[in-house]
């Protein structure tokens, strides 16, 4: 991953103004009035702890540690420090309410992503995601139709699906049909980037900032979707000029069949009844998602036990080399070479343990968000909260403020920046809280290291998709994200 000197700086400048802004939310949950630390020693030092801690999560590529490692250590210093503050003034159960505080915020976000992460490696281990991979592979598409093909299929299904598994998925297809046109790969993960990102920005549950947002309460379920349309610009207008740079030949096609295993289509529609249930629970009973996401992670408990039991008797026609493999994204061929080999029609198909599904979770990101909101608690419980409320949305225009936290979440993590702007709980109209779900969530498009989906790729297609390839894109992309900006004046201007 290369960063630049600006990069660096920037995220510096940024976390002093607008990263620490939990106070709010803390002191809404707490009976006293904390005490104002931002020019004590304590405040100096989680300051430098937590930008020292997210510059490694940064450059986890370069220095191969884990994320979760520097933030998590990075959150439990500064509440020591804070712990420390308030016991040797007489005040010991203060901070442990406080921390409890930002631990519950933390956690109805983890039950939530945890259910959502558990469906998807259930889909994986269907072969579902597999299946859609290998049918586009049999097509024969030419390069402009496969560019357009998983550009929408990255924008629609990353509306449900985290933009990382999404840009993985059709960043195999690409690899896969592209091993000998560079240019098609280089501009068709770009492309899935965008389409990525853009197609979780309208949908509650598709993002790590509209499902705070969503949670938070601070912008109705249904109107999420007036996004549709300006998440549709961000990602036409680049994918439109990078269109007429994409080669008109026609890729081999690849012979090979994927048959779904039994229950693929079943887990997908208990999904989709999941986040039904997530949003009757928010919007009829008033509680919070995450309690409907748990019970909908019952129905896939349930099924799992069917699966359990009817297994024995069951016998299917799939295939001998994948039976027991997992699906390696990053070697989309690895399966492909065995397409002659057929079929075993006495295959058993793959036991399916639900639990083994909760195990295989992405536990560094999981524990990634817990540094982040707990540490970015904790500084904005020392006092940050008017400071940045003051420099953020004091003394400039809300859409001037929203439009440069998008371009601020291309250098920094969009959850980070969006549970910021949150808790500064700013006074304005739904329309701009919208503007700032948006840009938020399609900032991050406007460099390679502004998101997961862009990171992964990065690592996916080595050498071919870059930091520098992305970067010779920027004003395109920067033209849709201008774009989308304006369609959301023109066809949401009455939430304003």
């Amino acid at each position: 991953m290369n960063f630049s000197l600006f990069s660096v700086v920037f995220f510096l400048v940024f976390s002093l103004l607008s990263i620490p802004c939990l106070a709010e939310g803390v002191e809404a949950a707490i009976p006293f009035k904390p005490l104002d630390l931002t020019q004590h020693w304590a405040g100096y030092f989680a300051l430098i702890v937590f930008a020292l801690a997210y510059i490694l999560a940064m450059t986890e590529e370069v220095t191969e540690l884990k994320k979760s490692k520097p933030m998590v250590f990075a959150a439990s210093l500064i509440w020591i420090f804070i712990a420390s503050v308030y016991v040797n003034g007489g005040m010991s159960e203060q901070a442990g309410l406080a921390f409890r505080a930002s631990l519950e915020g933390y956690a109805e976000l983890f039950l939530f992503i945890m259910v959502s992460m558990t469906y998807l490696n259930a889909m994986e281990d269907r072969g579902v995601f597999n299946s859609l991979r290998v049918w586009l592979l049999s097509k024969n598409f030419s390069y402009r139709q496969l560019f357009w093909i998983t550009g929408f299929q990255s924008f629609f299904i990353s509306s449900g699906c985290n933009n990382l598994t999404t840009a993985l998925l059709m960043g195999s297809v690409i690899l896969a049909m592209g091993k000998d046109c560079p240019r098609f790969v280089t501009l068709s993960c770009i492309n899935v980037v965008v389409a990525s990102n853009a197609g979780g920005s309208f949908s509650p549950f598709g993002d790590i900032t509209t499902l705070l947002v969503w949670q938070k309460g601070v912008v109705p379920f249904a109107d999420f979707f007036s996004l549709l349309v300006p998440a549709i610009v961000n990602f036409v207008i680049p994918a439109a000029i990078m269109h007429f740079f994409i080669p008109k030949e026609r890729p081999d096609a690849l012979i090979e069949t994927q048959v779904m295993q039994r229950g693929g289509w079943v887990i997908i529609f208990l999904f989709v009844l999941t986040i039904i249930t997530s949003a009757c629970f928010e919007n009829f009973l008033k509680l919070p998602p995450a309690a409907g996401m748990m019970l909908g992670l019952t129905y896939l408990k349930f099924f799992s036990y069917y699966l359990q039991k009817t297994r024995s008797s069951q016998q299917f026609s799939v295939r001998t080399d994948l039976v027991d493999s997992i699906i390696d994204y990053s070697d989309p061929m690895a399966h492909s070479e065995h397409a002659h080999e057929g079929y075993n029609a006495n295959a058993k198909e793959r036991p399916f343990d639900i639990f083994q599904k909760v195990a295989n979770l992405e536990w560094d990101t999981l524990l990634f968000f817990y540094g982040v909101m707990v540490a970015v608690g904790g500084l904005s419980f020392m006092g940050y909260l008017t400071v940045a409320s003051q420099h953020l949305y004091g003394s400039i225009d809300p859409t001037i403020a929203n439009i440069l936290v998008g371009v601020a979440s291309a250098f920094v993590d969009n959850g980070t920046i969006m549970l910021s702007v949150l808790t500064m709980a700013p006074n304005i109209s739904q329309g701009q809280w919208l503007l700032v779900t948006l840009t938020a969530g399609v900032g991050g498009s406007m460099l390679a290291v502004g998101s997961a989906a862009g990171v992964g790729l990065m690592g996916q297609a080595k050498g071919i998709y870059t930091f520098t390839s992305h970067l010779k894109w920027t004003p395109a992309i920067a033209l849709g994200y201008a774009g989308s900006i304006a369609a959301h004046f023109l066809i949401n201007g009455r939430y304003f």
